[in-house]
C-alpha cells in the first residue's frame, strides 16, 4: 500500500495535484493487514477494524484500495445512495486507471430504485394517466431502449416525490418472483445474476441489512457470499440494525395491500370475483379504520404499554383478534385466487406478514419467541400516530448482541470507519452500543486540513442566554444575522428543530439581503445546487443537512449551529435505551446522551472545510460549552479551530479573507 499511496507511487504518477497523506497510507496498510492475516487465534467472530478518518484524510481510496487487491469477494456499504454513486462513478474508474486494469464491481441498490417492467407495462396498460404523467410515461419508454440497469438515478428529470415512480417500482411486496412473466428481463434478477461474478459489491446499509434480517429468518439471501465487509459510515449502523431487527404494522401498509388487491381482482376476475374481493376490502378498511381510532389522536411517538393501561386485556385482545381475523380471511381469499393471475400468492404472502406482525408487535405475551422471530433481545413496545394513519413497532432495545450473532461471527473480517466514530476523543460509545470487545483494533485518523489558520471558532460570550431561557431564540436571530452580515451570506445554518429553523428563516428573510433558501421550501439537490451556484445564499436546515453536504469554495464560509444537538428523550426508543443503561448501572447522560450529540454536531461542523483550500467560520450558538462540565467533551470533539468569544476577531477574519482573495 505504501507503493500506491507514497509521493512517487502509482497515484501520484497519474494525478497531477496528488498531496500524500500519512493517515491514507497507514489506513491502506491497515486493512490490508486485517484482510490478509492468516492468525488462527480463537475468537467468536470475524477480525474486526475500527477506523475514524477525519475529513481529507481519503479513506475511500485507502479501503478500496487493499479490497480490491485483495481478490476476495468484499461487501462495501454506505449510509447513502450519493455516496453509493460516487464509489461506482468516480472512485472504482479512477484506481481502474491506476491499476491498468478491470475492477470487477457492482452497485447494488434496494428494490424500489429499479424499475419493474412487470408493473410497467400494467400502469401503461391503464390508459388512466394525467396528461403531465402521459409525459414522464413517453420519457420512461425513450430510456427504457438505452438503461442497462433500470436505476430511476438515471431519470435526473424525475422528481423525489414522483407520485408515478411508486406505481413502477421492483418494490419486493410487489415481487411476483419466479412467476413473473416479465422475470428473464427482469433488471432486479440481473443485477443478482451479474452480482455472483462481481468481486465488489457497493450496497447500502438497509440493503446489507435487510439480508443480515432475510438470512436470519431463514427465507434465503439478497447478496451472493462474500469474505469482508466494510461499513463507511459506520456510524449510522445502530439506527440502521434497529430497523430491520424489529417489526411493524401500519395502518398504511394494509390500506396499500388492499389497492393491490383491488386492482389486481379488477385485472384478473370476472364481475362478480371482483365486487367480491371489493366487498370484502371494504369491510377490512372499516375495521382497519376503527383500529386507528382507538389510539389518541396527538400525532408523535408513545410507548404502547402506557396506552394499553386504558383497556381491559380481553377488550384489546377482541379489537386485535377482529382485525388480524380480517386480514386472515383476505389471505385465504388471495391463496384461493392463484389460478386466476400471477399476483395473488404475493399478495396472500404480504397479508399473512402483516397478520403476523400485528399479533406479535400488539400481543407479544400471547407468542413464543419462535413464533414471533424476535428471540435473543428485549424489545420496546411503541406506536406512531402520523396525521393519516396509525403504526405500531417493536424494536431492539440494544442491538449489540444481534450484531454479534448475525454478523461478525459469519464474516471472515469486517471495517468500520467514518470521519466521526469517537466521543471526547474515545471509542467506549460505539464499543459498547456496536458490541465491540478488546479483540477490536481501533484506530484515529486526523484531519489533515490547516483548521489554525484557515478557520475561527466562535462560540458567544457568557452573557448569552443558554437555550431553556425565553430570550434564546431571539437572541439566536439577531446574532446569526450578524453573523452572515459579517460573511456576506454564504452560510449554512444548521437547527436542531424545525420550529427553530422556522423562527430563524423567518428573520433572515426580513433582516438580510441574501437570499435565504428553507429547507422543505424545494428538492434538497435542488436547494443545494442553489446553494453553490449563488455564491450568497444562506441556507437554514435540520435533520439530514447535518451531514452529506459537500460544498467547496467560498459558496460555504460559515457553518452556524443553533444550538447542541440532543435529542428529546421523548422518543420511546430513546428513552427505553437510557432506561436500560441507568438499570444496569451507568449514567445514561454520559454514557449515551452526551456521545450521540457528540457524534451529531462532529457532524454538522464537518460541513465547513471540505477541501485543503475552503476556509471560514464556525458558530456554535451555546454557551453550555463553557457554563457545563459536559461541554469540556464537546470542545475535545471539535477542530483545532482559535476559539473566538467576539464578533470582532470574525469581522477581521472576513476581512482578511477579502483582502487575499484580491
Amino acid at each position: 500500500m505504501s507503493d500506491f499511496f507514497s509521493p512517487t507511487g502509482l497515484l501520484a504518477q497519474y494525478l497531477d495535484d496528488f498531496e500524500p497523506r500519512d493517515g491514507q497510507r497507514a489506513m491502506s496498510e491497515a486493512v490490508a493487514a486485517l484482510i490478509h492475516d492468516s492468525n488462527e487465534y480463537e475468537q467468536e467472530h470475524g477480525r474486526i477494524l475500527v477506523v475514524e478518518a477525519e475529513t481529507g484524510i481519503g479513506k475511500t481510496l485507502a479501503y478500496l484500495v487493499p479490497a480490491i487487491e485483495s481478490g476476495q469477494r468484499v461487501v462495501i456499504s454506505t449510509a447513502t445512495l450519493n455516496l453509493q454513486d460516487q464509489i461506482m462513478n468516480k472512485e472504482i474508474p479512477l484506481i481502474e486507471k491506476v491499476l491498468g486494469k478491470k475492477v470487477p464491481a457492482l452497485c447494488i441498490k434496494g428494490r424500489q430504485n429499479y424499475l419493474c417492467l412487470y408493473r410497467w407495462y400494467q400502469h401503461r396498460s391503464t390508459g388512466q394517466q394525467s396528461l403531465f404523467e402521459e409525459k414522464e410515461i413517453d420519457s420512461i419508454d425513450d430510456w427504457l431502449i438505452t438503461t442497462e440497469t433500470g436505476d430511476r438515478a438515471e431519470l435526473e428529470w424525475l422528481s423525489e416525490r414522483s407520485p408515478l415512480w411508486p406505481k413502477i417500482s421492483a418494490h419486493s411486496n410487489q415481487c411476483l418472483g419466479g412467476d413473473c412473466p416479465e422475470g428473464a428481463l427482469c433488471f432486479v434478477n440481473q443485477l443478482r445474476k451479474q452480482a455472483g461474478s462481481a468481486s465488489v459489491l457497493i450496497v447500502n446499509h438497509h440493503l446489507f441489512f435487510s439480508d443480515l434480517a432475510i438470512r436470519q429468518a431463514g427465507y434465503g439471501e439478497v447478496l451472493p457470499r462474500y469474505e469482508g465487509v466494510i461499513f463507511d459510515e459506520a456510524h449510522h449502523i445502530e439506527n440502521v440494525a434497529t430497523s430491520f431487527f424489529g417489526k411493524s404494522f401500519s395502518q398504511y401498509q394494509l390500506i396499500d395491500l388492499l389497492a393491490d388487491m383491488e386492482r389486481q381482482a379488477e385485472q384478473d376476475l370476472d364481475p362478480q370475483g371482483t365486487e367480491r374481493i371489493l366487498a370484502m376490502a371494504r369491510g377490512l378498511k372499516t375495521r382497519t379504520d376503527e383500529f386507528a381510532s382507538l389510539f389518541p389522536a396527538s400525532v408523535g411517538k408513545f410507548h404502547l404499554k402506557e396506552f394499553l393501561s386504558q383497556f381491559s386485556q380481553s377488550a384489546w385482545r377482541t379489537e386485535v383478534e377482529l382485525l388480524a381475523r380480517g386480514i386472515q380471511r383476505m389471505a385465504e381469499e388471495a391463496g384461493l385466487m392463484q389460478s386466476a393471475g400471477d399476483g395473488w400468492a404475493t399478495l396472500e404472502n404480504r397479508a399473512l406478514e402483516l397478520r403476523s406482525n400485528l399479533l406479535s408487535i400488539a400481543l407479544p405475551d400471547s407468542l413464543s419467541e419462535q413464533q414471533t422471530g424476535m428471540e435473543g433481545s428485549s424489545f420496546v413496545y411503541w406506536y406512531e400516530r402520523r396525521e393519516r394513519s396509525v403504526a405500531i413497532s417493536a424494536t431492539p432495545i440494544n442491538v449489540d448482541n444481534l450484531l454479534q450473532r448475525t454478523l461478525y461471527r459469519t464474516v471472515e473480517w469486517c471495517v468500520l470507519t467514518s470521519a466521526t466514530l469517537s466521543s471526547g476523543g474515545n471509542f467506549s460509545y460505539m464499543r459498547k452500543r456496536l458490541g465491540l470487545d478488546d479483540s477490536v483494533e481501533f484506530l484515529r485518523f486526523p484531519s489533515p486540513f490547516d483548521y489554525q489558520n484557515r478557520t475561527k471558532l466562535y462560540i458567544p460570550p457568557l452573557s448569552f442566554p443558554e437555550p431553556s431561557d425565553q430570550n434564546f431564540q431571539q437572541r439566536v436571530a439577531e446574532q446569526v444575522t450578524e453573523i452572515l452580515k459579517l460573511s456576506k451570506g454564504r452560510g449554512l445554518v444548521l437547527c436542531t428543530s424545525f420550529r427553530g429553523m422556522e423562527h430563524l428563516a423567518a428573520h433572515l428573510e426580513q433582516e438580510l439581503e441574501y437570499p435565504v433558501l428553507v429547507q422543505g421550501r424545494g428538492a434538497r439537490n435542488a436547494l443545494l445546487k442553489s446553494f453553490r451556484e449563488t455564491n450568497n445564499s444562506v441556507l437554514v436546515a435540520v435533520a439530514s443537512f447535518w451531514e452529506g453536504v459537500d460544498v467547496q469554495g467560498d459558496s460555504l464560509s460559515c457553518v452556524i449551529i443553533d444550538k447542541l444537538p440532543f435529542e428529546v428523550p421523548s422518543d420511546p426508543v430513546i428513552q427505553a435505551r437510557i432506561e436500560s443503561i441507568n438499570e444496569q448501572g451507568g449514567n445514561a447522560f454520559f454514557d449515551f446522551q452526551v456521545p450521540r450529540a457528540v457524534l451529531t454536531l462532529r457532524q454538522g461542523v464537518g460541513r465547513l472545510m471540505r477541501a485543503a483550500t475552503d476556509r471560514g467560520v464556525i458558530a456554535i450558538m451555546d454557551v453550555r460549552l463553557f457554563t457545563k462540565g459536559y461541554g469540556r467533551r464537546f470542545r475535545q470533539s471539535l477542530p483545532s479551530s482559535p476559539i473566538v468569544r467576539k464578533l470582532s476577531p470574525i469581522a477581521d477574519f472576513f476581512a482578511s479573507s477579502s483582502s487575499e482573495d484580491k
